[in-house]
C-alpha cells in the first residue's frame, strides 16, 4: 500500500468509457461520504496540462515516438510529486485516468518502443509508487473508435487502426502479466453495468476500506 491513502488507476483504449466511469464512481463515493481526488494523464497539474496540450494537439504531427514518451513521463513525474503522493499521505482516495501502464501500452506497444525503455523511464517518474488497483476498461479498438463519433479527434485518436490494435494487445498483455493488480472490465457494457463491475472490484480490495460502497 501507498500509506494511508489508496491509488486506483483506470486504463483502456480510446473510447473505452473510462472518463464516464470515473465521474460516476466519484459521485458514488461522494454519496457515501468520501471525497476522492480525480486526476488525469497526461495532465493533472498546471505543468502537466501544458504538456498535454502539446501531446494531443493534431498540429504536433512531427512529434517522434521518443519525444512523446518523454513528455508523457515528464507529466507523470510532476503529477506524482505535486498531487498524488501528498494526497496518499493525507489518506485520500485517488482516482487517476491513465497512469504508467498507458505509456507501456501506447508507447511501448503502440509506438513499438519496447517495454524496457518505458519501464526505465517510468521508474524515474514513479519513484517506487504503484497503483493499489488498476481497472482496465477493455473493448475492441474498432468499437472504441466508433464511440468517439463526431468528437474532433486528438493526435492519438487519429492514429491508424493498426496502432490502436497494438495498444489493445498491449493492455491485454499487461493485465495478464500483473493479475493481482489488474481487473479487466467489459467496456462494451452499458455505463451503469460498467459502474457495477468497478464497484464490485473496489469492494473486493483486501484492506476492505471500500467494502460498504
Amino acid at each position: 500500500m501507498n500509506g494511508p491513502g489508496l491509488l486506483v488507476t483506470f486504463e483502456g483504449p480510446e473510447g473505452s468509457g473510462k472518463s464516464t466511469l470515473i465521474a460516476s464512481l466519484a459521485q458514488r463515493l461522494r454519496d457515501a461520504g468520501r471525497e476522492p481526488l480525480l486526476v488525469r494523464e497526461p495532465g493533472g497539474t498546471a505543468i502537466g496540462e501544458r504538456i498535454r496540450a502539446v501531446l494531443l494537439d493534431p498540429a504536433s504531427v512531427d512529434m517522434t515516438p521518443q519525444t512523446e514518451l518523454l513528455l508523457m513521463v515528464a507529466s507523470r513525474a510532476q503529477l506524482v510529486r505535486e498531487r498524488i503522493r501528498p494526497a496518499l499521505a493525507a489518506g485520500q482516495l485517488v482516482l487517476c485516468d491513465r497512469f504508467a501502464d498507458a505509456s507501456a501500452a501506447y508507447q511501448g506497444y503502440g509506438r513499438e518502443l519496447g517495454l524496457d525503455l518505458v519501464d526505465r523511464l517510468n521508474a524515474v517518474a514513479l519513484g517506487g509508487l504503484e497503483p493499489d488497483l488498476t481497472l482496465l476498461c477493455l473493448l475492441p479498438p474498432e468499437q472504441g473508435l466508433a464511440r468517439i463519433g463526431d468528437r474532433a479527434p486528438d493526435r492519438l485518436d487519429a492514429e491508424r487502426l493498426e496502432f490502436h490494435r497494438r495498444v489493445h494487445a498491449g493492455y491485454v498483455a499487461l493485465a495478464a502479466a500483473a493479475p493481482r493488480r489488474f481487473r479487466v472490465l467489459d467496456a462494451a457494457a452499458a455505463p451503469d453495468q460498467l459502474l457495477a463491475q468497478a464497484l464490485e472490484q473496489l469492494r473486493g480490495l483486501e484492506h476492505g476500506l471500500l467494502s460498504d460502497l
